[in-house]
């Protein structure tokens, strides 16, 4: 029992100290900054470019979504989650010592190139959200919790981050045991984390780009994945990045909104009335678009550009931050 009141301790103090020092540490994966910056570009374009013209600069909920943002990525680790996380990993590695089991790893890829790590955690990864997605809509307990991110009734890039406290508990601990059996934790790797948020931001965002544009910027990552797998010129640098950027905006550009999920699709996601036989849900892929193709979850009637958002009795759910925290937990 000490070791776990050490490890909780352990875990307040250091996680306290990271938020406060980290505004002040100017560097290349200080994710705060990474938040902001990605944040304030996806508003730009909403406010420059917005795809439902009608709908206000500063929409229904933006300031509780632009909360949430910060609630869940910082505030909720602070309050719990990074010590409850971390006692867990540290229990379930006792439980399975209990059986003479010390090490989790059933494929290891640490030989493998950085990019191929990626790339390898990223499709693991991500068909593991997809699935736990597909969960929370279809387990009447789990749905409870993810009503809160559906509540949004007027789409924008925070309502990305507006989902409830719970959904960390349940995302983290059903994707755990899978990635530790690959040789590292969801933690491990800065670029994959960067892509996910600027992709959940773009889904979410009140803006319609070309497939074009999107293979570009997917181009220019796998050229920085690829540039921080080996030590190379500056001129070597430019040259992958700018030859990937290209390479992928002319081949995979057409297919952009088959291959990765689009604000058009992820919109139907959101919608208010679906076909009954849709009535668990469409368009569950987090990042990538072609699981819903695969598993014939996939749902795109029209552009849904204007189409209602919400679910049923919308009207009656928590308005407020305090009564949406305890939401799920029997009666409200």
């Amino acid at each position: 029992m000490e070791k776990y009141l050490e490890i909780i301790q352990n875990s307040y103090t250091s996680y306290f100290w990271y938020l406060v020092k980290e505004p002040f540490n100017f560097h290349a994966h200080n994710y705060i900054y990474w938040l902001l910056a990605v944040s304030l570009f996806f508003f730009g374009l909403e406010w420059v470019k917005p795809w439902r013209t009608d709908q206000p600069k500063f929409r229904k909920d933006f300031w509780l979504d632009f909360f949430y943002m910060f609630f869940n990525f910082f505030l909720f680790s602070l309050v719990v989650f990074s010590a409850a996380s971390n006692v867990f990993s540290t229990l379930f590695s006792d439980f399975l010592g209990l059986f003479g089991i010390t090490n989790m790893v059933a494929v290891s890829i640490g030989s493998l190139p950085y990019w191929g790590q990626i790339l390898i955690l990223f499709l693991v990864g991500d068909f593991l959200s997809w699935n736990v997605h597909r969960l929370l809509h279809r387990i009447p307990f789990l749905w409870e919790f993810h009503k809160l991110h559906h509540s949004v009734e007027e789409m924008g890039f925070a309502a990305h981050l507006r989902y409830h406290w719970m959904e960390n508990v349940v995302y983290s601990s059903l994707k755990y045991i899978p990635l530790a059996m690959i040789g590292f934790s969801i933690q491990d790797l800065f670029v994959l984390h960067i892509f996910n948020l600027v992709v959940g931001h773009y889904n979410h965002s009140n803006i319609t780009v070309s497939g074009r544009i999107t293979g570009a910027i997917l181009g220019a990552l796998i050229g920085f994945a690829i540039i921080t797998s080996y030590e190379m010129t500056v001129l070597m640098n430019v040259l992958i990045i700018g030859g990937t950027t290209t390479l992928t905006s002319l081949v995979v550009g057409p297919f952009m909104k088959i291959i990765f999920n689009s604000p058009e699709m992820h919109i139907w996601h959101h919608a208010h009335d679906l076909p009954k036989e849709r009535m668990t849900g469409v368009n569950f892929g987090i990042t990538l678009a072609v699981w819903d193709y695969i598993f014939k979850t996939d749902y795109i009637p029209s552009s849904g550009q204007n189409i209602k958002l919400g679910f049923e009795n919308l009207e009656q759910y928590p308005k407020t931050f305090w009564e949406q925290l305890t939401y799920g937990f029997g009666k409200k």
